[in-house]
């Protein structure tokens, strides 16, 4: 039996413990979007993790979702990151960057003026964005014409570059959150009746050029994917996610990634159940799995195979010692949710580790 404690080799990535910490968005970088002082310290607080996967980092300028996120699309932004980079290898920690698109749920407030872009041209419904102008709805897309394709290919792979140069371990596709390759991705927003488009090996080429484009910066052996096909954040929905997730697999593991992370909406449910089993069957590479998941039910999953390593989210955001905390089963910080996208180290580098904490009451 396998335990969160024993070190997983994925791909060409050694994590010493199998407790990822997932991307947060934390919109701390201001609204040029280049990682600071107070993202070297965050990132650097939590180098314990086998693994960090940075927050969604945008590939192009006008990619703007969360008004303060960072990105890594030109050589200011990549020299941020580099600095956070750095601080986490001085704490003897790995990061991969999150590669992101926001495709359908930018807004072109944000964006410096752009008409947000999609596999389709129906926009998010039942939602808002919040913008500097406050809560607004989102806006209707221009759908991508199939020549245009291959140039948001490219957004990736020139991030990739500079995610390389900038000393990331590795690189996590985004394919998750109904975000622009998911839109692609499922069938729920993908309406489209060219290449780009119908059945689901069409569907799911953009995603695999893009893994093709950023394994052949960092090597597939660097490269890991996140897909949630039950989650309907950003008005999502697939009609078969059990197909996406076998197709998707598949394809995956003939490339030889690193890593399929497979997000979940409730580890619990019977129905992710299923697809982690079926990612199980089709990928062979380090299967992470994340979502609803506590100290206990991480250790039971790892234990029992249907996981190599588990994606811890919102309990990462007040506990930087996470993985100590689950050693010792040592009680978790509450999270202040009032700073979860506020600028400043309020809630966000201020929490205390358990040896702060001991200290402080000796």
């Amino acid at each position: 039996m396998t335990n969160l404690f024993e070190p997983l080799q994925a791909g060409a990535i050694p994590l010493p413990n199998r407790i990822v910490m997932a991307a947060l968005t934390r919109s701390r970088a201001g609204r040029r979007h280049v990682p600071n002082d107070l993202m070297r310290t965050y990132y650097a607080q939590r180098a314990s993790a086998g693994l960090i996967l940075s927050e969604a980092t945008m590939v192009a300028a006008d990619a703007c979702a969360f008004t303060a996120e960072g990105g890594i699309y030109d050589d200011e932004t990549a020299a941020g990151w580099k600095g956070v980079v750095d601080a986490v290898h001085a704490a003897g920690g790995r990061i991969a960057v999150q590669l992101w698109h926001p495709g359908r749920a930018a807004h072109s407030s944000i964006s410096g003026g752009a008409q947000p872009v999609s596999a389709t041209g129906r926009a998010i419904r039942n939602d808002t964005i919040n913008t500097p102008n406050g809560p607004q709805a989102y806006e209707v897309p221009r759908r991508l014409g199939a020549a245009e394709v291959p140039a948001y290919i490219e957004l990736f792979r020139q991030a990739a570059i500079r995610a390389r140069a900038s000393g990331f371990d590795g690189v996590e596709v985004h394919g998750a959150h109904g975000y622009l390759i998911d839109q692609f991705l499922r069938d729920g927003a993908n309406d489209r009746t060219d290449e780009w488009g119908g059945p689901i090996a069409n569907r799911a080429r953009f995603l695999l050029a893009v893994v093709d484009a950023v394994a052949g910066v960092f090597g597939a052996d660097r490269v890991g994917v996140r897909i949630s096909p039950l989650s309907d954040y950003n008005d999502m929905v697939d009609s078969s996610p059990p197909e996406l997730v076998a197709h998707v697999a598949r394809e995956l593991n003939h490339r030889g990634i690193a890593f399929l992370d497979l997000r979940h909406v409730d580890q619990s449910a019977p129905a992710e159940r299923e697809l982690a089993r079926i990612a199980r069957e089709h990928f062979r590479g380090a299967l992470l799995l994340g979502g609803g998941f506590d100290a206990e039910s991480a250790k039971a999953a790892v234990a029992d195979g249907r996981a190599d390593a588990i994606v811890f989210g919102y309990a990462y955001v007040g506990n930087p010692d996470l993985v100590e905390r689950v050693r010792r089963g040592a009680p978790f910080n509450a999270v202040d949710a009032s700073t979860l996208y506020t600028p400043g180290a309020k809630g966000y580098t201020d929490y205390p580790t358990l040896a702060e904490a001991e200290a402080s009451t000796a």
